[in-house]
């Protein structure tokens, strides 16, 4: 189902490094990305897909993890992700109202991660100029997000927030614990047609 597919779908941040994401994966959560729904259909994204060990070496050292969590540069070596999908714009066929395109592709593709197992996370700040270099981006294109990928090696738990406090956090026996806003308190209202009120009233 799929309200257990978005439970699943947390952002993990250590993997069992040495669990390989196939090339084939990478490309079937492409394919579902090329679905999504596109602005304009000007279709702009495209993919720069990672899974050998030396590429996403090639990757890590310019991704920033968690900056709720002080004193933590990110995934030690084993932990790190096995597979990344970089997400880029054509900037020759992006439009003024491309700007959503890219989350909702990134959203799909973890869910399809899921799906098979993985699990992720979607990091939007990125040395983006270091990236670019590193793995040779040409300058028609624009770095929007870095999906990580791997088979999770933690636990994230869902909390409800309390005293408005957002920030992630992990307890004594490492369990990331993410602080989400009840149902109750994101519905603003109800609304109702006038004249339906009229006739009820």
């Amino acid at each position: 189902m799929l309200k257990d597919l978005v439970n699943k779908n947390r952002s993990y941040r250590r993997f069992f490094e040495d669990q390989p994401v196939s090339k084939d994966t990478l490309v079937e959560l492409v394919k579902l990305a090329r679905l999504c729904p596109t602005a304009a259909n000007k279709q702009p994204l495209r993919f720069i897909l990672s899974c050998d060990p030396a590429d996403n070496g090639r990757i890590f050292p310019y991704l920033k993890w968690a900056g709720y969590i002080k004193g933590w540069g990110g995934p030690k070596e084993g932990e790190r992700p096995a597979a990344y999908i970089v997400i880029v714009g054509d900037t020759d066929v992006t439009s003024d109202y491309s700007w959503g395109d890219q989350s909702i592709a990134a959203q799909t593709m973890l869910l399809g991660a899921v799906e098979k197992g993985l699990g992720g996370c979607i990091i939007g700040s990125i040395d983006k100029p270091g990236l670019c270099t590193s793995i040779m981006i040409h300058s028609r294109y624009q770095v929007l997000l870095v999906v990580a990928l791997g088979k999770p090696k933690e636990q994230v738990a869902v909390d409800d927030i309390k005293d408005g406090d957002v920030k992630y956090w992990r307890d004594e026996n490492e369990i990331h614990h993410v602080p989400k806003r009840r149902t109750e308190d994101l519905i603003l209202s109800l609304l109702q047609n006038p004249s339906s009120q009229d006739r009820m009233s």
